[in-house]
């Protein structure tokens, strides 16, 4: 829809006005139809930001995330929570210390978890399971970072987590919201083909795309491979959901298997020439970022990761004006990633 402004609406109405009557501007006609002429503008303007509202592409494309959501879940495409971040830590202190349900430990940057078993201090240590008190990536943590004890508890001296803490997930996007809802459109599912498995697995809060494989051991068998919104593989508590909820709805007679992917670890390396000012462990940072993205950005769609795409992010990166040596895992060449395979970044490691 094409919004005139009140003027050009305005010299409309006059038009109809008949020819011996005064239509100048001032003149009573005038006056009367001006109010009017700019109500109609700003109703067309209106009517153009509805139209946005009402389809599932521009309510995403105009910022109109409530009515995008109306819409998906007219479809039965349901926006997905986030998840919470789940792990072990091992607490020390006096012998029989009881560790109450809900203690609250932290990292030292105050992310909070809190103790899902009961434990109690035996040999000087205990392990208990722990969830993050929100929803997350944040929450993801690597070992040996979950040290803090909040509030001071008597007979506990420390605590740590020797395994990193995974699991967190972020609410699902808009964008990420739009394009469940484009493929169950564009492929549609039914009867347990492909499309209604990889549907069946993704619906599952967490999960980011899975890849299906039919037929993988024989008749009446079916793989399913799955990452999480995150583009990394996927733990035993999601793993087990994404099981359950397969299991739920899969045709009678069908025998399923669902995996994570594996993580290929993409070591990355290269000398740069800095400019700018900017010091490496800034590049470093940077480019940690952008090649993590660029990895998100390929899970289960390319069968590779791109040495030359690598090497024009390094180039992108402020600060950096040449480089040379660049090698992925050791090699100056494509690194080829397996059907059951997502690459993530691993060690990166730039001198000058």
């Amino acid at each position: 829809m094409f919004s005139e402004d009140s003027l050009t609406i305005l010299n409309r109405m006059l038009e109809n006005v008949p020819s011996d009557v005064n239509k100048s501007e001032g003149s009573l006609i005038y006056d009367a139809l001006s109010p009017a002429s700019q109500a109609l503008a700003k109703s067309e303007l209106l009517l153009d930001e509805v139209l946005k509202m009402v389809f599932a592409q521009s309510a995403a494309a105009n910022g109109y995330s409530t009515e995008l959501r109306l819409r998906c879940t007219e479809f039965g495409v349901t926006p997905k929570d986030g998840t919470t971040a789940t792990g072990q830590v091992t607490f020390t202190g006096v012998e029989t210390t009881p560790i109450p349900l809900g203690t609250t430990v932290q990292t030292p940057g105050g992310l909070r978890y809190i103790t899902t078993a009961l434990g109690v201090i035996t040999g000087g240590v205990v392990t208990v399971m722990i969830q993050a008190v929100d929803v997350g990536t944040v929450y993801n943590v690597p070992e040996n970072t979950v040290i803090q004890i909040p509030a001071a508890i008597s007979g506990i001296t420390g605590v740590n987590n020797s395994s990193p803490i995974t699991g967190g997930n972020d609410a699902e996007t808009d964008d990420a919201l739009l394009s469940r809802l484009l493929s169950r459109a564009r492929t549609p599912s039914t009867s347990g083909n492909v499309a209604h498995y990889v549907q069946w697995a993704i619906e599952v809060p967490g999960i980011g795309a899975a890849r299906v494989y039919p037929l993988w051991n024989g008749p009446g068998t079916v793989k399913v491979v799955a990452i999480d919104s995150n583009k990394r593989a996927i733990n035993s508590s999601l793993l087990s959901e994404v099981t359950e909820h397969i299991e739920d709805n899969r045709p009678i007679g069908a025998t399923v298997t669902v995996v994570s992917a594996t993580e290929k670890l993409i070591n990355l390396s290269a000398t740069v020439v800095l400019s700018n000012g900017i010091t490496l462990n800034q590049v470093q940072d940077t480019l940690g970022e952008v090649v993590t993205e660029y990895l998100k950005s390929i899970a289960f769609l390319s069968s590779h990761v791109s040495f030359a795409q690598v090497g024009s992010l390094l180039l992108s990166v402020l600060g950096v004006s040449d480089y040379s040596n660049l090698q992925m895992n050791g090699l100056a060449q494509n690194m080829i990633v397996g059907e059951e395979e997502v690459a993530v970044l691993g060690v990166l490691s730039l001198g000058v």
